[in-house]
């Protein structure tokens, strides 16, 4: 069993920064591909990014060169530095992990997940 709880959301103004970290606890994550997913308010969860256990990363077309996703397996961490933020940014993002290597951009790929935290980007 793992447990996530994601933290670092906010507001900000657009064109602004936030880093996310997502802090595990039960079991080391270095064994799980990690993503981060998006949810705003009447709108369907939305593949963010996520980072495989060798490094390798992927992203939505919506947050690539903006977005970077990234690992600490020493601090059992996975964080999302997100520059230029902009309004349509705005949603609850959740990470998760997953014990596949593939399909890394569908949730049900994922066996856990966070609570999720707020952000909120002002125009």
């Amino acid at each position: 069993q793992v447990q996530l709880v994601e933290s670092g959301g906010g507001l900000v103004q657009a064109g602004g920064s936030l880093r996310l970290s997502c802090a595990a606890s039960g079991r080391t994550l270095s064994s799980y591909a990690m993503g981060w997913f998006r949810q705003a308010p009447g709108k369907e969860r939305e593949f963010v990014a996520a980072i495989n256990w060798s490094g390798g990363t992927y992203y939505a077309n919506s947050v690539k060169g903006r977005f970077t996703i990234s690992r600490d397996n020493a601090k059992n961490t996975v964080y999302l530095q997100m520059n230029s933020l902009k309004p349509e940014d705005t949603a609850v993002y959740s990470c998760a992990a997953s014990a596949l290597s593939r399909k890394l951009d569908v949730p049900n790929s994922y066996l856990y997940w966070g609570q999720g935290t707020q952000v909120t980007v002002s125009s």
